[in-house]
């Protein structure tokens, strides 16, 4: 009997009944930490015998790939594969699968409630109140303010729409433009440094940079508008965290709202205790709806690559 494992913790915690499809084809699933994410110690304890590997956000390097000797193919459960050693996989003659847009919507409306959040102080709001504070913070209303939008794969063109139906304006910028996205008047695709310097909300949702550079840092923060916003649902090494925290504390920025660590849950809490700062512990894609369709297609990109290896 042949070995997949299964990371995602949608996927891992619990007797889930998507993986039928899996064990019905005769496979065994093996599920290095129920529940959490594995550590390469973890993954290396399994590894060897692996023909499949349903991943999550795990680093999966080129050591742990080197002792990989049957696996066939890695499917993720989501867009993002910069997680993954791609060189070592292709190397190895490793495929590499995921599923493109299927929490796309999760995503975007988390993006969304953040800005909202961010913009009338819900957060700050109720952590007072909890605190027996009577503290009432001016927020501003969305409509005619400027929205932009750095990354527009399906995501960002949701977070665009939804904008517009607030009454927003919106910038998008990404390095190869969609020129027939062209949802509304109060639309138009710009270069990133007019992108910086005339939005009010900056919302990110592009892969990392190859260089793993943050694409925020001091020099585009002192290009935004004073008290300005950024929301980060997509990776948290596209900011300059030090950077981050100075503007905060300066009031350079209002506010900066993160969904994505690198290590989960992170080990450095410094900018999460921050009281400007809005956290959620990566639930962007952790919908019933979205964790369905990219369970679903990671599965079925799993055993289409598998049997067709047969």
């Amino acid at each position: 009997m042949e070995n997949i494992i299964v990371t995602p913790r949608s996927l891992s915690q619990g007797d889930n009944p998507l993986l039928n499809k899996i064990k019905q084809l005769g496979y065994n699933i093996i599920f290095p930490s129920p529940g959490k994410q594995p550590t390469e110690e973890e993954l290396s304890s399994v590894i060897e015998d692996a023909v499949g590997y349903i991943a999550g956000v795990e680093p999966i390097t080129a050591s742990l790939l080197s002792k990989a000797k049957k696996l066939k193919v890695i499917s993720r459960n989501g867009t993002g594969i910069d997680n993954i050693d791609l060189e070592a996989a292709q190397n190895n003659g490793i495929l590499i699968k995921k599923a493109d847009g299927a929490n796309a919507r999760g995503v975007a409306e988390l993006a969304f409630g953040l800005i909202l959040a961010a913009a009338r102080n819900i957060v700050s709001s109720d952590r007072n109140l909890k605190s027996e504070k009577w503290i009432r913070e001016k927020g501003f209303e969305l409509e005619n303010k400027t929205l932009g939008i750095i990354g527009f794969g399906k995501i960002g063109q949701l977070v665009a729409h939804f904008a517009l139906g607030f009454g927003m304006n919106v910038l998008g910028y990404d390095i190869f433009p969609k020129q027939n996205f062209r949802p509304s008047e109060k639309f138009r695709f710009e270069p990133l440094h007019a992108v910086l310097e005339k939005s009010d909300i900056i919302s990110l949702h592009c892969p990392p940079l190859p260089n793993r550079k943050p694409l925020i840092g001091a020099a585009e923060i002192s290009r935004m508008k004073q008290g300005a916003i950024i929301i980060n649902t997509a990776r948290q090494n596209l900011v300059d965290e030090k950077a981050i925290l100075e503007a905060l504390n300066s009031g350079a920025l209002r506010c900066y709202a993160i969904d994505a660590f690198d290590r989960e849950p992170p080990d450095d809490l410094s900018l999460v205790q921050n009281g400007r700062v809005i956290v959620t512990p990566h639930i962007g894609g952790f919908t019933e709806e979205s964790i369905q369709r990219a369970s679903e297609v990671a599965i079925d990109n799993l055993l289409d690559a598998l049997l067709k290896g047969k």
